[in-house]
C-alpha cells in the first residue's frame, strides 16, 4: 500500500502543495492536477490507485467528474473534498459515485487514514482461501472482493465492494442501517448514505433493480442479502 499512486485534484494551489508533500512523506506516489481538465489528461496516460477530488472547481466540478468517471467504468476509490459539509451535500457526493466525503478544513491525517482504509478494501487478500457466493449469473469472491459474470469482472467502487462484503458475511440475516453504516464507516453521515449505497449496489447485481432478487429491503429493519441462482 505504501507505493500506491494518488491523484489529487484541487484548484487551491497551496492545498495541492501541502497534500503532495504530506502524502509523499507517508510513502505514496502523488500526482496533482489543478482542475478536471488536467485530471483527465493524467487519467488518459496512467491509472492511479485512488483519487482525491475537490467538489467546487471552475469548469467541470468534482461531482460531475466523479459521475462521468463512474459511467466510463473507473472503479478506483474517489474521496471528495469540499467546504460544504452538510449531510445533504455528502449524500449528493455518494450519489454521484464517490466513496467518501471530507469537509474542509480537515486534518491531513484524517485524509490519510481514510485513503488507507479504502485502499485496503481494494487490495486482494491473496492469503485467504476464496469463497465464491453466487448471485444469479454473477459470482462474488468474498476473499478478494471481486464480482464477475460471464463477460468478465464487474466493476465495483470501493463503497459498493465494502457493502457487498459486509452483507455476504451475514447472508440471509437482516442487517440494520446502523449495522451497515458502522461496517462502512458511515455513521457520521447517516442512514440515507446507506440507502444510496444499496441503490448503487443493486444496479450492479440485480437483473432488475426495481424488483430485487438478491438484496431485499425489510421494512422497518434494514436489508438482507439472499444469494442464489
Amino acid at each position: 500500500m505504501s507505493a500506491a499512486h494518488i491523484l489529487v485534484v484541487d484548484d487551491d494551489a497551496r492545498l495541492l502543495r501541502l497534500l503532495q508533500r504530506y502524502l509523499s512523506e507517508q510513502g505514496f506516489r502523488v500526482t496533482v492536477a489543478e482542475d478536471a481538465q488536467a485530471a483527465r489528461r493524467v487519467l488518459s496516460v496512467m491509472q492511479p490507485d485512488a483519487l482525491v477530488l475537490d467538489v467546487t472547481m471552475p469548469g467541470e466540478d468534482g461531482l460531475t467528474l466523479t459521475r462521468s468517471l463512474r459511467e466510463e467504468g473507473w472503479s478506483l476509490p474517489i474521496l471528495l473534498l469540499t467546504a460544504r459539509g452538510e449531510p445533504a451535500d455528502r449524500i449528493n457526493g455518494l450519489e454521484s459515485g464517490a466513496d467518501d466525503y471530507l469537509g474542509k478544513p480537515f486534518e491531513p491525517r484524517e485524509l490519510l487514514l481514510r485513503l488507507r482504509a479504502h485502499l485496503r478494501r481494494m487490495t486482494p487478500a491473496a492469503s485467504v482461501a476464496p469463497r465464491i457466493l453466487r448471485l444469479g449469473r454473477l459470482e462474488f469472491d468474498t476473499a478478494r472482493g471481486l464480482l464477475s459474470g460471464a463477460d468478465g469482472p464487474v466493476h465495483l467502487t470501493g463503497g459498493e465492494a465494502a457493502l457487498l462484503g459486509a452483507l455476504t458475511r451475514r447472508p440471509g440475516e437482516v442487517m440494520s442501517r446502523e449495522d451497515i453504516a458502522r461496517a462502512l464507516d458511515m455513521e457520521e453521515i447517516g442512514e440515507r448514505a446507506v440507502d444510496v449505497q444499496v441503490t448503487r449496489l443493486r444496479r450492479r447485481i440485480e437483473p432488475d433493480p426495481r424488483e430485487p432478487r438478491f438484496l431485499h429491503t425489510v421494512r422497518g429493519k434494514g436489508y438482507v442479502l439472499k444469494p442464489g441462482a
